[in-house]
């Protein structure tokens, strides 16, 4: 038991410092190779944008592991650039004739629902980077003026973790929207899940300090990967359509 303590204590920060890579890696590469995001929740790098920023300033006050600290900030850098191609290979079709769907993988007359001010659905790309770029600014200020108050530093850990923990809900809903997860990389999948349990074992088994709010949200999180896995056996990569049908491997139709 000792020795598999040392293993989560020594191998765990490893991984965990270098999963954003490995897991948006071959997403960014298949939306570049593509030259499409069709079926790519924009979604999921607003929500690790916002959650991240937040964990960095999260660590000023809370002084949790140094891993998770790097982690938060390499993810920010990794879903910049996510973010950046997702924009670049818009669906073209889509931003044509949809004025509040910024990406497509969605079905031909399946819904969507608009948001106050159209948020995270803007036609231009420059609006994400200035919503992103105030965002930084005002979560600076503050830190400034509360940043060693307790309430708000817990505030900060459980806010930013309570985001990430939503992470897989808008893909589960554009998977179940589209009957399908074309689009979304199952690599994407595989290294979540796999972060998951690595991210379990090292928050409560090892011997450095993890607040409890990385606990709980992690233990959310890894519940909608699971439901994620369920939705790639059901509907697989198929294209989905408004009968129902799911062209996956063995076309087979769904409940």
């Amino acid at each position: 038991m000792a020795f598999f303590k040392w293993l989560i204590t020594h191998i765990s920060p490893v991984f965990l410092v270098t999963s954003p890579v490995t897991s948006y890696a071959d997403q960014i590469y298949s939306i570049h190779k593509s030259r499409s995001s069709a079926g790519f929740s924009l979604d999921i790098p607003l929500i690790m944008l916002v959650a991240s920023i937040l964990k960095i300033y999260y660590w000023f006050g809370a002084r949790y592991d140094m891993s998770l600290l790097v982690q938060a900030t390499i993810m920010i850098v990794v879903q910049l650039l996510l973010l950046h191609v997702a924009l670049t290979y818009r669906p073209a079709k889509a931003a044509a004739t949809t004025l509040h769907t910024p990406f497509a993988g969605s079905r031909e007359g399946g819904t969507h629902i608009v948001r106050p001010w159209n948020f995270w659905q803007w036609r231009s790309a420059r609006p994400y980077w200035q919503f992103l770029t105030y965002y930084f600014i005002a979560l600076g200020g503050l830190q400034v003026f509360l940043g060693s108050n307790p309430f708000y530093i817990a505030l900060q850990g459980y806010t930013a973790l309570g985001i990430e923990a939503t992470l897989p809900l808008p893909q589960i809903l554009s998977n179940r929207q589209n009957r399908s997860c074309k689009g979304f990389r199952f690599s994407v999948l595989v290294n979540w899940l796999i972060g998951d349990v690595m991210k379990m074992c090292f928050f409560f088994l090892a011997d450095t300090e993890v607040p409890w709010s990385f606990k709980l949200c992690g233990l959310f999180q890894f519940a909608c990967d699971m439901y994620l896995g369920v939705q790639y056996w059901q509907y697989g990569e198929g294209e989905g359509s408004v009968d129902g049908w799911a062209g996956g491997k063995d076309d087979v139709r769904l409940a």
